[in-house]
């Protein structure tokens, strides 16, 4: 039988810095989706990436004195494992630097030139090379990026554009016609009032001042930029352009497009009307999720929040990162993350629920039946609840899955969860072994609560899938089976069961937060000292060139420090008596925070002396002591001529 296609994407995550909590969810999220679909019969295409050109890699290239490919191949790198690291199998990698991409991307880009929505012309206007973004004056925020608040360019060069406003009433009828393109409904009302019913500019869909990117084929000055090159991937990868189309018949248009909300304009108005002047059919469904908040706020390095996806693997291991992920973000909406609370769930939920019950189960198959599963024979009432259960999980969490909601997905296997828990404490089986009589009656409480943990197994395996296999090694379960589910029977009596170590180990909340805060504090001191290495390695400009007459009019002689006394209300600057080969003369210098009074009298030092007196803080200031320091003067370093005689020249 054929099985039916599903495609799911992800956003290309674009390599300039490390991958935070907030960009694991939306793969992860994809990841459950596709491994659900899987199980349940589909043909599954689930495709993830990295968008690999543009203006910011190309500096950040530059200023590490390599190739941009060489870069991105490095940033890449570091993507794949991450992915390998969550667990997530995807089927299709695609990069935008990939062959196969670029031409095809030339080939839209010429298509819809040919066709009259392409045109030339130029830009002038507000750029942020982080967000790749044009603004104008009245879209800005304290007159900074309003995505990322960054500080914002004049760029004025001549580009192409798109005419996006040709096709906006016909997006806006589609988007009306069609209730669940757009998901959540909070996330439509956004685009069609906020941009698609006001009046859409065209877009400016190349670029001149960089030339990292895809070329245009018939005018290669010009670069493709960012959005007809990175949205076109979700159709390259799938052979739009190549002459082999195979996959894109079978696969498009996509189910649905699984991304954050902060490029939901972009995915929702940008690439719907690239589809249509290609005369493609839209993706089912575009779903813009929330943003995972730490303390309140959106990630940010400077704030020292930056929740590390790999510090969470190797503290918790990678079900435990996936379960919080999944289950604690709310269905379109903002999630938050919070250490404590992250601990107190797995503590909860994954100790406490699934694995204390695992654990009980296993324990008393071994200490009652030798190990062995035995056969159902003595039903009760009492039983029935728990079985029921289970035969209705299988379609709720289907039911699930297909809108999306992965919290309640794993609301609803939890409370099967709970209820063997439950179904435990109300069977007694301990109190059962004591009766010989009953011990047929043990047997189907244990076979009941065995068979409870198969159907957890199998429903849990797309979300938890290394959690999955530990159940199924102790319980000896040798398939996930979702067709299995529709009957309360998968497990053969007379299976083996293999206790196994804890799945999930209590911790210690209070010691592990020490940890955390501890690890967190060497992180952020380590940001910090990376921060000022690259300030130092920052150099202002040099001014305008001087003749060497010019230099020579400047007079610099050694001086030694004889007195020296702070400045009344002046935090910064110091008052010092110095020695010009007999001559006395007062200096005020700005030097205050490095250097203490005492620690200057009888040091020599370079003094500008041929400069104009003039009075700071009304006391009169005959030259000025050289010295170097950074931009910010936190580091400032008195210039040392050594001990040669006061009145030498320094030349």
């Amino acid at each position: 039988m054929c099985k039916k296609p599903y495609y799911i994407t992800t956003p290309i995550y674009y390599p300039s810095t490390k991958l935070h909590i907030g960009n694991t969810y939306t793969t992860v999220a994809a990841d459950a989706i596709a491994r659900f679909k899987r199980l349940t019969g589909y043909e599954v295409m689930f495709l993830t990436g990295s968008d690999e050109h543009g203006q910011k890699i190309q500096r950040i290239a530059e200023e590490k004195g390599i190739k941009p490919i060489e870069h991105v191949d490095e940033i890449v790198a570091g993507i794949k494992d991450l992915w390998k690291l969550m667990n997530v199998n995807y089927d299709k990698f695609i990069r935008t630097t990939d062959y196969y991409h670029v031409e095809a991307v030339q080939k839209i880009f010429k298509k819809l030139y040919d066709q009259g929505d392409i045109y030339k012309s130029s830009y002038e206007g507000l750029y942020c090379t982080p967000c790749e973004s044009f603004w104008t004056e009245s879209q800005l925020v304290d007159g900074k990026c309003p995505d990322c608040g960054r500080p914002v360019e004049t760029s004025y060069e001549e580009a192409y554009f798109f005419k996006m406003s040709k096709y906006a009433d016909r997006l806006i009828k589609y988007i009306e016609d069609h209730p669940d393109f757009i998901q959540p409904e909070s996330r439509k009302n956004e685009m069609l009032n906020n941009f698609l019913r006001p009046g859409l500019q065209d877009l400016c869909v190349s670029r001149t001042s960089f030339d990292w990117g895809v070329p245009v084929t018939f005018d290669e000055k010009h670069v493709v930029y960012v959005w007809i090159d990175a949205l076109s991937n979700y159709i390259t990868a799938l052979g739009y352009g190549s002459g082999n189309e195979e996959l894109m018949d079978k696969f498009w248009p996509a189910d649905v497009h699984l991304i954050g909300k902060d490029i939901l304009r972009f995915h929702t108005i940008y690439w719907p009307i690239m589809l249509m002047a290609l005369d493609l059919p839209l993706p089912k469904k575009i779903f813009g999720h929330g943003w995972l908040l730490v303390d309140g706020g959106k990630m940010s390095k400077s704030k020292g929040n930056v929740v590390d996806p790999v510090t969470l693997v190797e503290n918790f291991g990678v079900d435990a990162v996936r379960y919080y992920l999944l289950r604690e973000i709310p269905f379109g909406a903002d999630g938050l993350f919070n250490n404590e609370v992250f601990i107190k769930k797995i503590n909860s939920d994954l100790c406490n629920d699934l694995g204390n019950l695992l654990s009980r189960t296993v324990a008393m198959v071994e200490k009652y039946f030798d190990g062995v599963i035995p056969a159902p024979t003595v039903k009760e009432d009492i039983d029935d609840e728990l079985i029921n259960l289970a035969l209705e999980a299988p379609k709720k969490v289907e039911k699930a899955v297909d809108e999306l909601n992965l919290p309640k997905a794993l609301e609803i296997i939890f409370e099967l969860i709970g209820r063997a828990n439950k179904y435990i404490d109300e069977t007694t089986p301990w109190i059962l072994a004591k009766d010989e009589e009953k011990k047929e009656r043990l047997g189907t409480v244990l076979y009941n609560l065995a068979e409870a943990l198969r159907f957890a197994s199998v429903l849990i395996s797309p979300f938890l899938p290394g959690t999955s296999e530990k159940i199924n090694e102790q319980l000896g379960i040798t398939a996930i089976d979702f067709e299995s589910l529709e009957g309360f029977d998968g497990t053969a009596p007379g299976t083996k069961v293999n206790k196994g170590e804890s799945l999930f180990p209590r911790i210690d909340v209070d010691k592990k937060l020490e940890e955390l805060e501890a690890l967190r504090a060497e992180q952020m001191k380590a940001i910090k000292a990376k921060e000022e290495e690259e300030k130092e390695k920052e150099m202002k400009p040099l001014k305008e060139e001087i003749t060497i007459d010019d230099f020579s009019k400047i007079d610099l002689r050694v001086v030694k420090v004889i007195d020296c006394e702070p400045i009344k209300k002046a935090n910064k600057l110091l008052k010092l008596k110095v020695d010009l080969n007999g001559e006395e003369r007062q200096v005020v210098s700005g030097i205050a925070k490095h250097y203490k009074p005492e620690d200057l009298i009888g040091k020599y030092v370079v003094l500008v002396a041929n400069l104009k007196p003039v009075k700071l803080r009304g006391e009169l200031s005959q030259g000025m002591i050289l010295a170097a320091s950074t931009d910010d003067d936190s580091i400032l370093t008195l210039v040392d001529p050594g001990k040669l005689p006061t009145g030498s020249e320094v030349r």
